[in-house]
């Protein structure tokens, strides 16, 4: 995105310049040219019409252009690929701490590969912070009890700076980091070390500790609803209104299950709030996809798959016919 908003903000000073230029050329001149002088009057000088409806024509067209440019930067900036690859983000005073959906975790630095599309889920565990790469041109709030989403790819090896852009306390400026873009074959080797198991994998062993599973159930006998599945798709609650199961809606039916109940389903789920660390929310919200996920590609998979051998009578019945 870097090149997008280079151009556009190259085109701001462009246009930005030449109309100061054009405005000091105006009061050079004019000065000048209707200086006061012994002998020579003032004389009254009546508007005009086209010259008034020019100059307020072309400056709405310019901003119409720079309005319509502004948009489409941002709603590609605001729009991560469906296939980009999920790092989680919790930011604290005074750090930032990375989790990928392979597992590996960081803190105060993200490896990344070359040319890979990389969406973040971020949310803070104390107060208001900012997730800033100057070099890729992006900036995102990160925001206590919620997620905030971020992406970009990266275009060339390199290590480039990561720093905290909202002032969070007495050592904002020491909450620093790192982006290690690395070529492919060298990500893959560093993905190869240390890996403690996909982030999904934790996920489901926090799922089964906390009880989950039993209410959650895959068949029509659970007393909450059904998350194989769920995950991006409408959800009817309770109050009649009609949300979509992202990232949000997960977590926020987690640390506070009353506010969005789901139809047909009693208020029995109690609230985890404090009782999980916000790693922990991440893990479950990973593994809650993964299963939607999966769903996702077992419907696939039949609805490609051959159709069943006829039998012998169908065989028959078609040989008659």
């Amino acid at each position: 995105m870097a090149s997008r908003v280079d151009a556009l903000y190259i085109f701001l000073l462009i246009v930005t310049g030449m109309m100061t230029l054009l405005i000091f050329i105006c009061l050079v001149y004019f000065a000048a040219r209707f200086r006061s002088r012994p002998g020579v009057r003032a004389e009254q000088i009546e508007g005009s019409t086209a010259l008034e409806v020019t100059w307020s024509t072309i400056p709405f067209l310019i901003f119409m252009v720079i309005f319509a440019w502004g948009a489409v930067v941002y709603f590609k900036e605001r729009t991560p690929p469906s296939d980009s690859t999920e790092v989680y983000v919790v930011a604290k005073q005074w750090m930032w701490k990375l989790e990928h959906a392979e597992g590996q975790r960081e803190i105060n630095e993200l490896h990344v590969p070359v040319g890979r599309d990389v969406r973040m889920i971020m949310t803070s565990q104390d107060v208001i912070h900012s997730f800033f790469i100057p070099a890729f041109r992006i900036k995102q709030d990160v925001l206590p009890g919620r997620y905030t989403v971020a992406w970009f790819r990266a275009t060339k090896p390199g290590t480039y700076h990561l720093f905290c852009a909202e002032y969070c306390g007495t050592q904002h400026s020491g909450m620093v980091g790192s982006i290690v873009v690395l070529e492919p074959a060298q990500y893959e080797t560093w993905m190869n070390g240390g890996s403690t198991g996909p982030l999904s994998a934790t996920g489901e062993k926090i799922f089964a500790e906390l009880g989950c599973s039993t209410c959650h159930r895959s068949d029509t006998q659970g007393r909450g609803p059904n998350l194989h599945g769920v995950f991006g798709k409408p959800v009817q609650l309770e109050d009649g209104r009609t949300v979509t199961a992202d990232e949000n809606y997960l977590r926020e039916c987690i640390l506070d299950p009353g506010t969005k109940r789901v139809k047909g389903f009693q208020p029995i789920m109690p609230t985890f709030q404090g009782l999980v660390s916000e790693e922990q929310v991440n893990a479950l919200v990973a593994y809650i996809k993964s299963i939607a996920a999966a769903k996702g590609e077992a419907v696939k998979s039949a609805s490609t798959a051959a159709p069943p051998a006829q039998t012998n009578a169908q065989k028959n019945r078609s040989q008659v016919q």
